[in-house]
């Protein structure tokens, strides 16, 4: 009888009634809940959440049940038609106050000093409280009104809905950042949920106090054995002013990426008993007194004037207004972190974020604990990479005769694709080229991708194993991509229109070569036997980069669906959404793109070279004092990446018969007799080619890269007398220059 109860259970479970979309999220922001914690609690993602009060999606048993049981308390605590306490999160939903509705000055005051009425920051807290600035939408700051108080530090304005300064910390209640800029002659600092701050600080090293000890910036640690973030402060050229820095940098200036150690503003930091890091004070730069016991005391400064802010990947942000532009740092610094330098620095830094080179040890026989490895971790202390992963002018080669070029039997060399090829009579007889583009490609890549935590270990004639990360000296030049196994099924193909999966260039290899695991494993899938003649392996292993995975991703994914690009979206629908996502809101665009130059940008960061540091080859850079200065890592992403879509190809190959005619690191180019990517990826009653292309927002699926006619792709490459010129780099939009074809 039980099983009967249990059933009926069920199916009620299964209907369980739930309020609108809309009192969905009023509920939970009215309880100050996050869309993470709803998330955490029903064991679901984010943005399983979002798409809940979005309307796009219903939940299913059992969270369905749970969920219906959460919003039936919440609406008891908050009914609809109840005014709204202060403090209450729900009346982020309501507009900013107009000036006509501003209480008098006096009034004002009394509410803002007076013993029985609430403070400034209180009551600004009521009508824009504290809530996840990584929720479903992220309004764009309005126009608002200023108080007459100049209290430091009084709230001056209080712009939009739904952007909020803080979250549940309140050390850090007023957001990660501030947005430094003068207007009237008054300091103030935009925050981020359209806060806006008096600062009383008349110089930098006061400014820097300000933000320590009065401003409540900051941001929770992302790993229990991590650290907080420091303050961030961007300053506008009218702070710079206002606080004797030069609005730009002088070539030479810019050259040495700082301003010179004498400058007044640097004696005055001085004197107040402030450091600056080796980087001193440049685009970013850190200052920061020597911590006290467990206290830091650290800020960041960002100057947009400076180019802190590349527009290569942060587009038009360093021209915002101060509040558009703390809008836009404040999403990126809730989805991925506050920004530490460069989006390739912010990607460093988060893998190590993430997973901190050390923690404390459970207490020893005395009570006192130490500090020890973060298992998981790379560690505190630098490794040597194998000779074969050594750049070239690495001290590891430092014997090699002086204009030596190393082949591929000595240099470990895993790049993205560059590869193209003519097209045949056949293809030239179709209308378009139509090129598609793996989205978050690389990121995909590294996702539960096993990466070497430790040094390499040399061993000669090893047998492989596919879960050993590590670089392997073998020959693959044997692999003949005309029969292949696809599956568990030998298939024929015609190998002449397919690139080589072993090289960048799609070159099949001449004899032995360096590959990193990922690109050995794949020759094997494809049911060809290998025998290595040596390898450098790595026994401490793990998917290091699994949690740095899944914050990008999630990062890119909710700030799509902010843009109305949602996640599961029919093929039909999800082209549809892309159409046009850049003009809906260009701000969030510019946090797309950084997030995407974050994730390219950390992985470079992993090989970073000598800059401008007097080095000559043979000697050590700076970087390679870094944990994090891991070529193998870097080479094993862009390996799995480069195997993941040879694989689709393979897969698409087989099934349809049609072959690319250009690939770009993750953009591939086909002959169709349409414009869309539906006109050639097999889609059956809306569903794809299982492990093949498959059109979608999530990282790994692939969107509409562009379309150009066979005519124009034959008449490029005519013009520059390239038959094989890569059309995948020009098929966006269809310009080709001079320099771009490299002649």
């Amino acid at each position: 009888m039980s099983e009967l109860f249990d059933a009926v259970d069920a199916l009620i479970a299964s209907r369980s009634p739930l309020p609108a979309p809309a009192e969905r999220r009023r509920l939970r922001q009215a309880h100050g809940l996050t869309l993470d914690e709803v998330a955490a609690a029903l064991k679901v993602r984010r943005a399983t959440v979002s798409g809940w009060e979005a309307g796009k999606t219903e939940p299913r048993p059992p969270e369905r049940d749970a969920y219906a049981r959460m919003l039936k308390q919440l609406a008891r605590l908050y009914p609809a038609d109840a005014q709204v306490p202060p403090g209450d999160t729900a009346a982020s939903e309501m507009p900013a106050v107009p000036a006509a509705a501003a209480p008098p000055a006096a009034e004002s005051a009394q509410a803002r000093t007076g013993p029985a009425g609430p403070t400034a920051k209180s009551a600004n807290r009521a009508l824009h409280p504290a809530a996840p600035a990584a929720s479903a939408a992220v309004p764009r700051p309005a126009a608002t009104t200023k108080p007459a108080s100049r209290r430091p530090p009084s709230v001056r304005k209080a712009a939009t809905v739904g952007t909020p300064a803080g979250g549940a910390d309140a050390r850090f209640e007023n957001g990660p950042l501030a947005v430094i800029d003068v207007e009237d002659g008054q300091v103030l600092a935009f925050c981020v949920g359209g806060l806006v701050l008096d600062v009383p600080a008349k110089s930098l090293s006061a400014l820097v106090e300000w933000a320590l000890r009065e401003g409540r910036l900051g941001q929770p640690k992302l790993s229990g054995p991590g650290k907080d973030a420091d303050p961030l402060l961007v300053l506008t050229e009218a702070a710079l002013k206002r606080y004797g820095l030069p609005l730009t940098l002088t070539d030479e200036e810019k050259l040495a990426g700082r301003i010179p150690e004498d400058h007044k503003v640097i004696k005055q930091l001085a004197r107040a008993e402030w450091k600056l890091t080796k980087r001193g004070l440049g685009p970013w730069a850190r200052i920061y007194r020597p911590a006290t016991g467990f206290q830091r005391a650290c800020v960041q400064l960002c100057i947009p004037s400076w180019n802190a802010l590349d527009t290569r990947h942060w587009g038009v942000a360093g021209q915002l207004p101060p509040a558009e532009l703390a809008r836009v740092l404040g999403v990126y610094a809730s989805r991925v972190m506050t920004p530490r330098g460069s989006t390739a620095v912010t990607g460093l830094e988060l893998m190590t974020a993430l997973h901190p080179p050390t923690r404390a040890s459970e207490p020893d026989a005395t009570g006192k604990r130490h500090s020890e490895r973060n298992p998981g971790s790379l560690g505190k202390d630098p490794v040597d990479c194998a000779p074969c992963e050594a750049p070239d002018g690495h001290p590891l080669l430092a014997d090699l005769p002086r204009f030596h070029v190393r082949g591929p039997a000595e240099k470990l060399f895993e790049e993205a694709y560059d590869w193209a090829r003519p097209m045949t009579d056949a293809e030239c007889t179709l209308r378009y080229l139509v090129g598609i583009d793996v989205n978050m490609a690389f990121a995909a890549g590294a996702n539960g991708l096993v990466v070497g935590l430790g040094a390499p270990t040399h061993v000669k004639n090893p047998a492989f194993d596919p879960k050993l990360p590590g670089s392997w000296l073998v020959d693959l030049s044997h692999v003949d991509l005309s029969r292949v196994k696809v599956g568990k099924e030998w298939v024929e193909l015609d190998g002449s229109l397919l690139p080589s999966p072993f090289t960048p260039k799609g070159d099949r290899p001449a004899g032995p070569a360096w590959y990193a695991t990922p690109t050995v494993a794949y020759a094997v899938e494809l049911g060809y036997e290998v025998r290595p003649l040596e390898a450098y392996v790595r026994y401490d292993n793990g998917r290091y980069l699994d949690g740095w995975y899944n914050r990008l991703r999630d990062a890119y994914l909710a700030t799509m669906a902010d843009l109305g690009v949602g996640a599961d979206l029919p093929p039909e629908d999800f082209l549809a959404a892309m159409d046009g996502y850049r003009d809906r809101d260009p701000e969030l665009v510019v946090v797309v793109s950084a997030i995407k130059a974050t994730v390219k940008g950390g992985l470079g960061k992993l090989r970073e070279r000598p800059r401008g540091e007097g080095w000559r080859p043979g000697e050590r850079w700076r970087a390679l004092e870094r944990p994090t200065w891991r070529p193998d890592i870097r080479a094993a992403v862009i390996s799995r990446t480069r195997t993941n879509l040879h694989r689709k190809i393979v897969k698409h190959a087989a099934f349809t018969g049609q072959y690319p005619v250009a690939i770009l690191s993750d953009c591939v180019v086909y002959v169709a007799n349409g414009t869309s990517p539906l006109d050639f990826l097999p889609y059956r009653a809306g569903k794809p080619l299982p492990g093949g292309f498959k059109l979608g927002v999530n990282p790994g699926l692939v969107k509409h890269e562009g379309t150009q006619t066979v005519l124009w792709g034959e008449e490029v490459r005519e013009r520059f007398n390239a038959p094989e010129l890569n059309l995948a780099r020009y098929i966006k939009d269809g310009t080709v220059t001079d320099v771009d074809s490299g002649e």
